[in-house]
């Protein structure tokens, strides 16, 4: 479908979605995140599709929910609840159980719901000059998009509350040096970077890329008898598929395995 608020191509099994409001730093309003949900929803049924690079036009990533968007209902009357329901945690449960590896870009600030975007990839590139914040404290809110799920997982308990109670803007490489983002790399050469990530998981193994993200995604609320159980479950289904053939051929060929995605 056409959209309006966002950017979606296709290149040999790479997706790209970029957060398209630049003149709001990508800030988020009702008709952005609605055409993000149809997004998601369309990706995750383009077999096509084997792996999703996310970013930002412009100079920010995202700056969290758009407070002057006019569709937003006035902040006495609304029920900021259904807002989530509706709207952003269908998004952020996409993307958790989107069978396909996402990369972020973050370019520029993360801030609020935009970090929490950032926060549900499965793995974040920064630039230098990106900045990650947990806006939400500083209007009367706490955290969502996820946010006090992924927080105490990535960097500890201490560190979550004071992300979240605080409100703190914290640069790129403290982000990288705290375990909330994969890597840092100069500005001029984040969407490169990036892109190279995404393009090798859209040529891996699809499945076995699938199945480790469920099987991460699983541990967090297993323990390690139930969690050896879900490995042996995944194993015994990836040891029967087309591309652990293919890589056990290509290992004793020497050679670079040609995965389909089966």
């Amino acid at each position: 479908m056409a959209y309006d608020k966002i950017l979606l191509t296709r290149d040999n099994g790479l997706a790209t979605l970029t957060f398209n409001a630049p003149d709001r730093l990508n800030a988020v309003s009702r008709k952005m995140i609605a055409e993000i949900k149809t997004c998601w929803e369309e990706l995750a049924a383009d077999t096509s599709v084997r792996a999703v690079l996310i970013t930002g036009a412009g100079r920010g990533f995202c700056a969290g929910a758009d407070l002057a968007d006019p569709d937003r209902e006035a902040s006495a009357t609304a029920d900021s609840g259904a807002a989530l329901d509706k709207y952003f945690n269908p998004v952020i449960r996409l993307m958790r159980t989107l069978p396909k590896p996402i990369v972020a870009a973050v370019n520029g600030v993360a801030a609020g719901v935009g970090m929490s975007f950032a926060l549900a990839s499965d793995i974040a590139i920064a630039g230098k000059s990106a900045s990650f914040l947990q806006a939400f404290a500083r209007i009367g809110l706490l955290p969502d998009g996820g946010s006090t799920w992924f927080l105490p997982r990535l960097v500890g308990d201490q560190r979550a509350r004071a992300l979240a109670m605080l409100a703190p803007q914290i640069p790129a490489e403290k982000a990288k040096e705290w375990g909330l983002i994969w890597d840092v790399v100069d500005d001029a050469e984040l969407i490169a970077t990036a892109t190279g990530i995404a393009r090798k998981l859209a040529d891996g193994p699809t499945l076995a890329l699938a199945r480790i993200k469920g099987a991460l995604d699983q541990a967090g609320g297993n323990d390690l008898s139930a969690q050896l159980d879900v490995e042996r479950d995944y194993q015994r289904e990836l040891g029967r598929s087309d591309d652990f053939r293919e890589g056990v051929a290509a290992f004793l060929a020497k050679r670079k395995p040609d995965f389909k995605g089966k």
